[in-house]
């Protein structure tokens, strides 16, 4: 096996058990957030808001520094300071007594893991040119069929165990990640520059600034993007809640959904990945823009569980053609030797997208109810068909 496709192949498991662990809790949160003492509506949407958006605020913040140390440092490091520190941020977050200390532990998550980030950086550095459309596609699948598992086991093992003891097993399961990164994968040598032959006029090489100037239109894409798909995320447990009408058995429901999610995803990810390879990225982003703002709509309107699930199905189908064809986009736009950098760029303007859509919803949430929030995404999904169209006209063609 060729080294690149050993290391992918360990780098593909490993994100898949650390997002099926991160799944396994994460999830019920607000559930777990009244287990702490926030029983008052309004309070409960606020706090929700505030917990879903701690940890990519301090991703923004760090996610380049570590972009950065990957490049320098190694990317398998890298991988493995993530998932080594989710162990340990896992276990206390399941010994918290306070909904302020469960918010600060989503402030260190932040800071110091992003597992996805670091793999996608060393995916995005090791895989060939002409094969990286579909390895980040395929890690995306990772991802998605990680959160459809980890979902589904979660809202099972919390409805029986409660919600404090999955938090323990999540970390279990962060630790597996982390040994599979250290036992199964090599960093690649970190390319450097030779230097000129004697009476050689040295060709100019490119730089950080001119890299990320060159990739700063799809990083706005991706800020957008994400923002707008991560908009409904943090209220949907609360709407289930609502529609089931009690918190007794809410987190199976609720992780039935979030596994019906996964599987569109897994879906979405692996067909668009390889079909972005073939496509210009920003065509799929449109019609998959479009077809998520229609299936939005009915999630507003649903009175029953039942509709939830194909709406959901399509929405995250169309939703997750997005997420993965911008970061092909940026990857194929990005020199080598700066994609650890880039990346790490990417993951800021994708958590500044996550920091600010749950505090909008929350605000919407609390001043007028759940259910408008489903309409602002659904229009939200439609003005970023403009957004694409507009970096298309900043960016150009994408080289073969």
């Amino acid at each position: 096996m060729q080294t690149w496709k050993r290391t992918f192949f360990f780098i593909w498991i490993s994100q898949f058990i650390s997002i099926l662990g991160f799944s396994f809790a994460l999830p019920f949160a607000p559930y777990y957030i009244q287990e702490l003492g926030v029983t008052d509506p309004v309070e409960l949407r606020i706090w929700v808001s505030l917990f879903a958006a701690a940890t990519p605020l301090a991703l923004a913040i760090f996610s380049p520094l570590w972009g950065a140390a990957s490049d320098k440092y190694g990317h398998r490091l890298m991988m493995l300071r993530a998932n080594f520190s989710a162990v340990a941020v896992l276990v206390l977050m399941g010994s918290v007594r306070s909904v302020e200390a469960l918010i600060a532990l989503r402030l260190l998550q932040g800071a110091l893991t992003g597992t996805f980030t670091a793999s996608q950086i060393m995916v995005a550095a090791h895989a060939p040119e002409a094969r990286s459309g579909r390895a980040l596609g395929s890690l995306s699948a990772a991802v998605f069929s990680g959160a459809m598992c980890g979902a589904s086991l979660g809202g099972l093992f919390s409805s029986i165990f409660g919600f404090r003891t999955v938090f323990f097993i999540a970390a279990a399961l962060l630790l597996i990640s982390a040994v599979l990164i250290l036992l199964g994968t090599k960093d690649i040598p970190i390319e450097k520059t030779p230097p000129p032959i004697q009476g050689e006029v040295p060709v100019p090489q490119s730089t950080s600034r001119a890299a990320f100037m060159g990739a700063l239109p799809i990083l706005i894409l991706i800020a957008g993007v994400s923002y707008v798909r991560q908009f409904d995320m943090a209220m949907m447990p609360l709407l289930v809640q609502e529609i089931h009408g009690q918190l007794e058995g809410v987190s199976i429901r609720t992780g039935a959904l979030f596994a019906v999610s996964g599987i569109a995803g897994l879906l979405s990810s692996v067909y668009l990945g390889r079909l972005a390879d073939r496509i210009h990225p920003s065509k799929i982003g449109c019609f998959s823009a479009f077809g998520a703002a229609l299936t939005m709509i009915p999630q507003g309107l649903a009175t029953a569980i039942w509709v939830m699930f194909p709406a959901r199905f399509a929405m995250m189908f169309c939703a997750g053609g997005l997420e993965a064809t911008s970061q092909i986009w940026l990857s194929k736009m990005t020199p080598q030797k700066h994609k650890g950098m880039i990346f790490g760029w990417a993951s800021t303007a994708r958590s500044l997208g996550w920091v600010l859509a749950p505090l909008t919803s929350g605000a919407i949430a609390a001043g007028y109810g759940i259910r408008p929030v489903y309409y602002v995404s659904a229009a939200l999904f439609l003005l970023t068909v403009p957004l694409i169209l507009v970096t298309i006209r900043r960016t150009g063609k994408i080289p073969a």
